[in-house]
């Protein structure tokens, strides 16, 4: 049974995508004269999010292999605003999505309707609980969600029970150590005596965010074979993306200009934050 700190950790992770879902600082706000959703909702808005979720991360189309889905049962597990799931389900999938954010599955069911799917499966569901009975899809995709979560092996191996024999896991973890955990530590650790994976469980999304080397994602992976990990560089990494609205101060804003990208793709090639793996359930 979970501890109450445990539930507590939950909560606070819930609450903290319920208030910003992933990718929602790419939308536009809605202004004071709509009904408090307005263009955040529109169609337009959610081209424009998956456009540039897509440029900052293009390896996610091969590693997710949406092409490869038709007629397959997939289970997506956090799906954010949706628009991986909207892939599965472009591409013929037979594709259920849950998510522990109330206001995520909203946005992806809307985010859906739009694209004329009407009929989306998506469900508010716990990846630590999964509500799905065994060998139940040929495909199981996460997508940076399980390490957000207090119980991260307890979510693969929910992964791993819910897949049919020789159906694949494909799964995104944060890699430690990378160039966003020294990022975060020359911020928030080095006067403070904190270590990498500290500031990042303090200080990169939601609250308790862990990182994992090579050799523990396979020890996570127990129960899958031909189990292959992938680094690549997270657009934090290169600060590619949008700041957040804790680094919108002009120190940070002229930090995002002047970072030497071309340098630390030569030199930082270790120091990736995405571990994509790839893994097959024993048959």
């Amino acid at each position: 049974m979970p501890t109450d700190s445990l539930i507590a950790q939950k909560d606070k992770v819930r609450r903290f995508w319920e208030a910003e879902p992933c990718g929602s600082r790419y939308l536009q706000r809605p202004d004071s004269a709509s009904d408090g959703r307005g263009e955040e909702w529109s169609a337009k808005n959610f081209e424009t999010h998956e456009r540039i979720r897509y440029e900052l991360e293009p390896y996610i189309q091969d590693f997710a292999k949406f092409e490869s889905a038709k007629g397959r049962k997939v289970l997506e597990v956090g799906v954010g605003m949706g628009a991986d799931y909207l892939q599965w389900l472009k591409a013929g999938a037979q594709a259920t999505g849950v998510d522990i954010s109330r206001e995520s599955i909203e946005r992806a069911r809307l985010r859906c309707e739009l694209a004329g799917y009407r009929d989306a499966d998506l469900r508010l569901a716990d990846a630590e609980n999964l509500p799905f009975p065994d060998r139940n899809f040929d495909v199981v995709y996460s997508y940076g969600v399980m390490h957000h979560s207090p119980n991260t092996p307890q979510c693969i191996q929910e992964a791993l029970r819910v897949l049919r024999p020789g159906g694949e896991a494909r799964i995104m973890l944060y890699h430690h150590p990378s160039l966003t955990g020294l990022l975060l530590w020359f911020r928030y650790g080095v006067w403070r005596a904190k270590g990498l994976r500290q500031c990042v469980y303090d200080h990169l999304e939601s609250p308790g965010t862990k990182t994992y080397t090579e050799r523990e994602v396979l020890s996570l992976m127990q129960g899958f074979r031909k189990v292959e990990m992938r680094l690549v560089f997270s657009p934090g990494d290169l600060l590619l993306h949008e700041p957040s609205q804790r680094f919108q101060k002009p120190l940070y804003r002229w930090l995002w200009k002047v970072y030497p990208r071309w340098l630390v793709r030569q030199v930082a090639g270790p120091w990736k934050l995405f571990v994509l793996v790839t893994a097959t359930k024993e048959d």
